[in-house]
């Protein structure tokens, strides 16, 4: 690790991950890549919902980043604690203790954490979808509300345990709430003691349409495609408290909800101030070829880095002609991989001696599923809806998975789901000697008491 011609990676996302792959067919002999993350894995966000919907299994839209290196790159597990840039050395916190690691070149791509600070009471109450683990917990949870149902004589309790109330009408929203629908009415089968008018799905969107990236046209299809899901969208919805009962919207309006999914806000991580770094809206400052100004040999990519792309990007909430380009680049994956790939031409030409090329990238389009064979997409101007779009988003992500054991996993269960109903299974993880402990002290199991609420 103290070789001084490493290149080191901080981050094991979209970003990092693309940008070590790069790296590794460009890089001269005796130059290494070492990436390091606190997880030992890269999350593929946009499959989250279909975790929640039980489409695919947690495990399936995870990809282990040593499989994903060649034998001649590192992968170290820790949590980077330090940077001294002058001694270009990076510290980090490992399994075995605190590290050093040397490096000529050093890239940050750690991406950003979920803001649930935007709404009061969100933090405590709501359920944010961000990591795998997220997934998971609001997957156990929807089982655990139909459950809970049935057992409950309580009409108003009945129908506040039932409702879901999903907040934002982005992509992750919109297709978190789709999958949440399908899910739910799959499921429904299996407790025949709860009606199908108590389980609801809402959407709340703040704006005066669905995903703001898209056309208008589109956002269009996908509040068509919602509402004949059953989903309730509620456009110009601004959520102002969150509580165990429910959301407050402006204007004074309550809606009864045991259970609430944040799709909305993103907060810095904290490692971008704890470096040190030039920040700007919590974001490390690129410069035009993704390095970070005044500090040697140090780079940004990714959600983390503010990196201006003013060349390309129409800003998406412009239509027609005469739209404006954007200032930076949006923190999305489809980006985050552009400007791997651009920092690893970059890095290359560096060590060459040769000169770096400013980032440019026009984005080719965007996509979002709204529930089972239905979806919206714009790729490259041709706009798609319904079950062409949902075939294409499939596709795409099928194709970004990094092994073809991966890819035919994930193939396989999708189409499993298509004529299979939805695994409802409820994991609890919990060890034995917990189980043991519980059945000691004669605790029974309440996953979490929902009590009549007072009139607001």
């Amino acid at each position: 690790m103290n070789d001084p011609r490493n290149i080191v990676i901080v981050g094991g996302g979209f970003a990092g991950t693309t940008l070590a792959r790069s790296l590794e067919r460009m890089l001269p002999a005796g130059h290494r890549v070492v990436l390091v993350s606190e997880e030992s894995y890269t999350t593929f966000n946009p499959m989250l919902a279909e975790v929640v919907g039980a489409a695919v299994f947690p495990e399936h839209v995870v990809a282990p980043i040593r499989q994903m290196l060649r034998p001649s790159s590192r992968f170290i597990m820790g949590r980077v604690t330090g940077l001294d840039a002058a001694r270009k050395v990076l510290v980090a916190s490992t399994l075995a203790g605190r590290q050093e690691i040397a490096y000529e070149h050093l890239v940050l791509a750690f991406g950003t954490r979920a803001n649930m600070e935007l709404v009061p009471g969100l933090a405590e109450h709501a359920l944010p979808l961000k990591l795998i683990g997220d997934a998971m917990f609001i997957r156990n949870r929807v089982l655990q509300r139909i459950a809970r149902i049935e057992l409950e004589t309580d009409p108003v309790l009945r129908r506040r345990l039932g409702h879901f109330v999903v907040i934002g009408g982005g992509f992750s929203g919109v297709e978190v709430a789709g999958t949440l629908a399908d899910f739910l009415r799959s499921a429904h089968r299996y407790y025949p003691r709860v009606g199908s008018d108590e389980l609801r799905v809402t959407v709340l969107e703040s704006a005066d349409r669905l995903l703001l990236e898209l056309p208008r046209s589109l956002g269009s299809s996908a509040l068509r495609s919602l509402m004949q899901r059953g989903i309730d969208v509620r456009l110009k919805a601004r959520a102002t408290s969150v509580d165990a009962n429910g959301v407050v919207l402006e204007g004074g309006e309550g809606l009864d909800a045991a259970t609430v999914v944040c799709t909305i806000g993103t907060k810095a991580n904290p490692l971008a101030a704890a470096l040190g770094l030039p920040l700007q809206r919590g974001r490390i400052v690129a410069s035009a070829d993704l390095s970070v100004s005044g500090v040697a040999n140090v780079w940004a990519i990714g959600d983390c880095a503010l990196i201006r792309n003013d060349l390309a990007h129409p800003n998406p909430l412009a239509e027609g002609e005469g739209a404006k380009p954007a200032v930076y680049a949006p923190p999305t994956a489809q980006f985050a991989v552009a400007e791997a790939r651009a920092l690893a031409r970059n890095i290359a030409a560096r060590i060459a001696g040769r000169p770096t090329q400013a980032f440019s990238y026009t984005s080719k389009g965007a996509m979002a599923t709204t529930g089972h064979l239905k979806g919206v997409a714009q790729l490259f101007g041709l706009r798609l809806s319904g079950l062409p779009a949902w075939l294409l988003w499939r596709a795409y992500y099928l194709l970004q998975m990094p092994t073809l054991g991966r890819k035919l996993r994930i193939w396989v269960e999708w189409t499993w789901a298509m004529f299979f109903a939805a695994d409802i299974t409820h994991l609890r993880f919990t060890r034995t000697h917990e189980a043991d402990a519980e059945a000691a002290a004669n605790v029974a199991f309440h996953p979490d008491a929902v009590a009549p609420a007072p009139a607001r």
